[in-house]
């Protein structure tokens, strides 16, 4: 069962400010950088598929990066060169103490996660190659900050040596292809910087609201969530990396359109279905050319109606489907199932803690405070795919 305490520790992120004795600029905050983190990881892990033939476990990636968010939440209080210092001499002992903070949340996770987020702490010889993607991944993502706030203020005191030990570390990930096709800064950088532009998007564009989440930070949120899900339903490995990246670049296409909110899509008929064919539209001219043609096939799977389950049909093709179907007969590898219906409900239960959490720190808006009605009056006795939603909807409710 997923716990209230985990989920909002997911959101704690959010509010965690990065880069904080700094001149920003901009907002930048730990919840973005992790999404662009991974988004980063992504590509870095596709590229050596592809190019070096690397045997990637994706399951390694996905649960690396919520074990390192989580670990980075717990230990938010500490400056990242302390708790660079920390991790090298003391780092067991700290690993340690972040387990026990997060054991009554992990314990009763489906899917030996708790055993996982051990093992992954504990032992430095598992996941040697998806650890090490993910590391250069949080530094080419520092690095994106980093430029913002040197432009800013190159003259503060320390900066260039700043500016020095994270090209450094990026410099010590170069064997990696992806390292070197981002740092060329063409093709690829322009995907990432173009998933970056999302940290500036801001949801509930409409309310005032605290703490203030961007479409990209929302997007892991969601992914997040996803992931959690699935393990709760034992979902195959494919399908864990399917429905963890689907969620994740979900809302891609808000870069290039910006957020239409549902009540506008759903006022005018006729409106949603064009919105689709003007986003597949500039999926295809904008967001496609800048990745490999053969990731353009899955990538299309993940953001062309990313709230439909689905499976491959023998033809390769989409075939749309129930998560419930899915369960009974698709839950293989093999089939490539992805639950678009489980998804759209993560998104609405995002939005709805989005509230719910504004409203309990006293900034309240009519728009807040209806979506809060809304979402709650569909899913208090949503059940899908063997998950009972309700109760993740109760933590949360304002009214209850």
């Amino acid at each position: 069962m997923i716990r209230k305490g985990l989920i909002e520790k997911l959101f704690e992120a959010a509010s965690i400010q990065r880069w904080n004795d700094h001149v920003r600029p901009v907002e930048l905050t730990e919840l973005d950088k992790q999404a662009h983190k991974i988004v980063i990881a992504f590509v870095i892990a596709k590229f050596e598929e592809e190019y070096r033939n690397e045997n990637i476990n994706w399951i390694n990636i996905i649960v690396g990066e919520f074990f390192e968010f989580l670990h980075r939440v717990i230990l938010t209080d500490i400056k990242p060169p302390v708790y660079h210092k920390l991790m090298k001499t003391r780092g067991n002992d700290l690993n340690k103490w972040v387990i026990d903070k997060l054991d009554s949340d992990l314990k009763e996770l489906n899917g030996s996660i708790k055993n996982s987020f051990e093992k992954y702490l504990l032992d430095p010889s598992h996941a040697v190659k998806e650890r090490r993607i993910l590391r250069a991944a949080h530094y080419l993502a520092s690095n994106w900050e980093f430029k913002i706030i040197y432009h800013a203020c190159p003259f503060i005191y320390g900066i260039e040596k700043t500016k020095e030990e994270i090209e450094n570390q990026i410099e010590d990930h170069y064997d990696l292809i992806g390292v070197q096709k981002i740092s060329l800064q063409k093709k690829s950088f322009g995907f990432i910087d173009l998933c970056g532009q999302l940290r500036f998007q801001k949801r509930w564009a409409q309310s005032p609201r605290i703490p203030q989440t961007s479409v990209l930070g929302h997007m892991l949120i969601v992914a997040f969530l996803s992931f959690l899900c699935s393990k709760e339903i034992n979902a195959c490995n494919r399908r864990i990396y399917n429905n963890f990246f689907c969620a994740l670049f979900h809302d891609l296409p808000e870069v290039l359109t910006r957020d239409i909110v549902s009540p506008v899509k759903s006022s005018i008929v006729g409106l949603e279905e064009i919105i689709n064919n003007y986003e597949a539209i500039q999926i295809e001219e904008r967001i496609l050319p800048l990745l490999p043609v053969s990731w353009h096939d899955e990538i299309n799977y993940f953001l062309l109606n990313p709230f439909d389950s689905k499976i491959r049909d023998t033809d390769n093709s989409a075939k749309t489907i129930s998560s419930d179907e899915i369960n009974a007969k698709y839950n293989n590898d093999k089939y490539n199932p992805v639950d678009g219906e489980i998804i759209k409900i993560c998104d609405h239960l995002a939005a709805f803690i989005e509230a719910s959490i504004s409203i309990n720190h006293g900034i309240k808006s009519r728009h807040l405070i209806e979506g809060i009605k809304n979402f709650y009056d569909i899913y208090r006795a949503k059940e899908l795919g063997g998950i009972r939603f309700g109760p993740l909807f109760d933590y949360f409710n304002i009214s209850a």
